[in-house]
């Protein structure tokens, strides 16, 4: 009787999420919390899962005067920690209590693992180029009416020098965290966590 959908009284769905119970011990969330954004979540996806598909579509609407859809592809890939090419609500918590609530570290963790997009443990200069061109595509044209064609390539080369303390052309967990720690310009230029929801 602990399970979400008996405390919800919902419907038969596709995917159930566990217990309440131990998705509040997992998360910073409370189980009234929990439960407003299970209907949320219930509302936009009834089905229980969310594709990457309809992932992008809900972020589109968030940003009408870019174009979002490589960013939501690379943040789908974060929230999908199963790699299985749907996102269940447990995993969307998980995530959100990280960025929402985590420690620094903790918010420093999942982000790294969002610009590591081959998933190898490292940041390489690609990489960190794909995700920032696609926060500059994401926001548009009018939030960077000044800006020339190469920024988000200059933008990148400041910082990856700045984080690839021992030069070898790749950045680590380490690396990452503690440049993101020493330098707040860098915390604030890649977005980490105000703007990255």
């Amino acid at each position: 009787s602990d399970k979400i959908e008996d405390e919800l009284e919902m419907t038969t769905v596709c995917h159930r999420p566990e217990g309440l119970e131990q998705l509040e011990a997992q998360t910073n969330f409370t189980k009234r919390e929990l439960q407003v954004l299970y209907r949320g979540f219930k509302n936009e996806c009834p089905s229980g899962v969310v594709n990457e598909e309809t992932f992008k579509q809900i972020y589109a609407q968030f940003f009408p005067h870019g174009d979002a859809s490589m960013y939501a592809h690379y943040l789908f890939n974060a929230f999908d920690t199963a790699q299985n090419g749907s996102v269940k609500f447990e995993d969307f918590v998980m995530a959100l209590s990280i960025l929402l609530r985590g420690t620094v570290n903790e918010k420093l963790r999942w982000t790294f693992n969002l610009y590591d997009i081959n998933k190898d443990g490292y940041i390489n200069k690609e990489e960190m180029m794909d995700i920032v061109k696609a926060i500059y595509d994401m926001m548009g044209k009018y939030t960077y009416p000044v800006l020339k064609e190469d920024a988000p390539r200059q933008h990148v080369e400041v910082f990856f020098q700045k984080m690839d303390k021992n030069k070898d052309g790749v950045v680590t967990l380490d690396e990452f965290i503690e440049s993101c720690q020493e330098d707040d310009n860098i915390m604030r230029s890649l977005q980490l966590f105000e703007n990255v929801m």
